[in-house]
């Protein structure tokens, strides 16, 4: 279910909070935020360890309250992003997505430097480790049409992201 290469090793430090979407799981070195996941069918990547924050995690679950709370529109936190070069790019270029703003697959693909690239983007956007405070959510087809998601529950998730911030779009 959740098979992403960063749930390979187990993280020095996991939190897991309640939220409108479902619970949410995030993990961290120590450092940086490693990964965050949303519960999908009930279940999160390590549900069978127990929690194990830090003050990172603490502030990481404030914010993220924050923002299901509507107060916060940026996240300030350190993020430590593993993947290739490609997928560190296009995720670097999501960063600059601001609440309520989106691009286009097409849009990130040119701002990447391969603009012919579309399939290499999605799936970037769609291996992104940590989805919400790297706003994957914020990408939409050219058309304003959700095309997918691979967090939580997916395209439903994907809507309550997009209308929380008010981003305009079509399922």
């Amino acid at each position: 279910m959740f098979s992403r290469s960063y749930l390979d090793t187990q993280p020095a430090h996991i939190a897991r909070i309640d939220s409108p979407i479902g619970r949410i799981e995030i993990t961290s070195d120590g450092d940086a935020i490693t990964s965050l996941s949303i519960e999908r069918a009930g279940t999160l990547p390590f549900d069978e360890l127990p929690e194990n924050t830090s003050p990172l995690l603490e502030l990481a679950a404030r914010q993220l309250a924050e923002y299901f709370s509507g107060t916060r529109h940026t996240f300030e936190l350190p993020v430590a992003l593993v993947g290739t070069e490609f997928q560190k790019t296009i995720w670097s270029q999501l960063t600059d997505i601001e609440w309520g703003d989106v691009m286009s697959y097409g849009e990130l693909g040119i701002a990447s430097g391969r603009a012919t690239a579309g399939r290499a983007v999605g799936g970037a956007v769609g291996a992104n480790p940590i989805p919400i405070i790297v706003p994957c959510h914020r990408v939409l087809a050219a058309n304003g049409r959700i095309t997918g998601y691979s967090g939580g529950n997916g395209i439903p998730t994907k809507v309550w992201l997009l209308d929380h911030e008010g981003i305009e779009h079509v399922a």
